[in-house]
């Protein structure tokens, strides 16, 4: 081989190593949430995909149950891509914590309708997936943020007896069903500031609770608007209060 030949060789197993680098260096991590399908017949058919986590050390003993959280993302992450979801709350928190005690299961709400539209598909969607992993029954908790938010409301009061806690975040619901859930802990999160969702619509439903002797504590964030569910959801204390309750 000559001299000639030899540098051109050099050259190409240089620009092959360093385009193999960063292509390492470049590539999406891998996800630790599974992509899952679920079709349900209701009043029409609804097809949800769905994120699910599974906590460290699932499957090592038969025999032990994990609490769970079902979480409903707001109206901007509707569709068929579930990358979406994963923008905000608990998706996003379990990408970086991978210690996160809780299943974690994040629905996708079809395009063009809305979590309130959706609570029985939801709740079939959750008894699947009770059937088919270790859960806790007692500790199932319900959260969501905006749309999710009103869907934590929705649900919880359709379905109170599944739920052992609930965290509505820049949410609202129908204040006159809110004694359905007054033996259920609630915690109410909202921005002062908030211009998408007034902060009206946490406090009637808060103040529906209360008027009926209801377990419900509600968080301001005075100078936020919008988003209130960053700092709630980076929250420790919120997943402690979770778990220091177990459905009646």
């Amino acid at each position: 081989m000559n001299m000639l030949s030899l540098a051109v060789l050099v050259m190409v197993l240089l620009t092959f190593n360093l385009a193999s680098a960063f292509a390492e260096e470049t590539a999406e991590p891998e996800s630790v949430q599974q992509e899952h399908s679920f079709e349900v017949q209701v009043t029409r058919t609804i097809h949800l995909n769905y994120l699910l986590f599974l906590p460290e050390g699932y499957g090592e003993d038969s025999e032990k149950k994990f609490p769970l959280i079902l979480f409903l993302h707001g109206a901007g992450e509707r569709g068929d891509d579930l990358a979406l979801v994963k923008v905000h709350g608990i998706p996003k928190i379990v990408e970086k914590q991978k210690d996160f005690p809780f299943i974690a299961v994040s629905p996708q709400c079809p395009e063009g309708s809305w979590w309130s539209h959706e609570t029985e598909a939801l709740k079939k969607l959750l008894d699947d997936v009770i059937a088919n992993y270790t859960v806790d029954a007692d500790r199932i908790y319900l959260t969501g943020l905006s749309m999710g938010g009103f869907g934590t409301w929705d649900l919880a009061m359709e379905y109170p007896q599944k739920f052992a806690a609930i965290a509505p975040i820049c949410g609202g619901g129908d204040p006159e069903k809110a004694c359905v859930i007054k033996d259920m802990p609630v915690w109410v999160f909202h921005g002062g500031k908030d211009q998408t969702v007034p902060i009206e619509q946490s406090e009637k439903m808060v103040k529906a609770l209360e008027e009926c002797g209801g377990n419900v504590q509600f968080t301001v964030y005075p100078e936020a608007g919008h988003d209130s569910w960053t700092e709630t959801y980076d929250n420790p204390k919120l997943y402690e209060w979770f778990l220091s309750h177990k459905r009646k």
